[in-house]
């Protein structure tokens, strides 16, 4: 057949004649190079892309133009804040005749590292951290968020403050006034030293930074790794018992409130980044509700909402 098909988006009007601020695609799989140490293969990411439609009498914009300069765009370049700029721009420019003006693309996707163990020489094992880029082209300019979600291990000082005081109780019961040495006094200990425990629980960080446009790199692992150290307390992935004791404590010497892991992270951002937010979730092991924080400079983080994150 030789007829020319029908294309219904430029031969006809829509009915409402309305600007839309945003038309395309959500949700597209796509490998993504990312230009990161130790991350040597493809990631696989899901995309959202759009471009906006501001004349009211175009019926549909061109998606299948938007998908082909995806695909190219993940077959030949590593995601960094220049290429992401040129890819928007292509929407953009792809789009003229539809008037388009302004891109906005989000990459989603687990970065997966291996993580040493804390003592144990030759140990390690995977860690995923789910990672959203949310880049955006308007006014010949490019604005790049990057959100990356970390996961420690954190101990309440109240409970840790009540647990010593239970313990000194149970020494002065035991041993009251007598004197004692120290050989009698570690052998109780080894006995009764965690008379209770404190309560500790997997907390979660979502940050979030604006990108320079001139950054040479996302630098997502060293994003990821300044808020680990920040913090004091990642969790970990294979461990033997050196490792679990070593793990207890750096708990015991990084106690922290929901507040202050929202503000150690912040104050570990500032100066590094444009503007960032931070976000921390505690998920209570004395409570059967979370503790949650947090934290801004410049650039908002709304908190998700406790029904949403149950219905996913």
């Amino acid at each position: 057949m030789s007829s020319p098909l029908p294309d219904v988006a430029s031969s006809e009007l829509s009915q409402a004649l309305l600007p839309l601020d945003w038309v395309g695609m959500q949700g597209i799989d796509i490998p993504l190079i990312l230009d990161e140490p130790g991350v040597d293969a493809p990631v696989h990411a899901r995309a959202d892309l759009h471009v906006n439609l501001p004349v009211p009498q175009i019926k549909g914009i061109h998606m299948s133009r938007l998908y082909t300069l995806l695909d190219r765009f993940a077959e030949h370049h590593a995601v960094t804040p220049a290429s992401l700029a040129a890819l928007l721009e292509l929407m953009v420019s792809s789009h003229a005749d539809c008037h388009s003006t302004q891109a906005r693309l989000r990459l989603g996707f687990e970065l997966l590292c291996k993580r040493p163990a804390l003592i144990t020489q030759g140990l390690s094992g995977w860690k995923s951290y789910p990672v959203i880029i949310d880049a955006q082209w308007q006014q010949g300019r490019l604005d790049l968020d990057v959100s990356v979600e970390v996961t420690y291990s954190s101990t309440c000082p109240c409970s840790a403050a009540l647990s010593r005081q239970l313990l000194e109780q149970a020494f002065l019961a035991h041993f009251g006034a007598r004197p004692v040495d120290s050989s009698e006094v570690a052998a109780w200990l080894r006995q009764n030293g965690s008379h209770a425990t404190p309560h500790s629980q997997r907390s979660v960080a979502r940050v979030q930074v604006r990108i320079d446009e001139s950054a040479q790199c996302l630098g997502l692992l060293n994003l990821i790794n300044g808020v680990e150290d920040a913090l004091g307390t990642p969790v970990q992935t294979a461990v033997k018992r050196a490792d679990e004791q070593a793990f207890a404590r750096l708990n015991g010497q990084n106690l922290m409130y929901v507040e202050d892991a929202a503000r150690k992270i912040q104050q570990a951002l500032a100066g590094h980044f444009p503007s960032s937010s931070v976000a921390v979730r505690h998920l209570e092991s004395l409570h059967p509700h979370d503790a949650v924080a947090f934290a801004s400079s410049g650039l908002a983080f709304l908190p998700k909402a406790s029904a949403e994150d149950r219905l996913g």
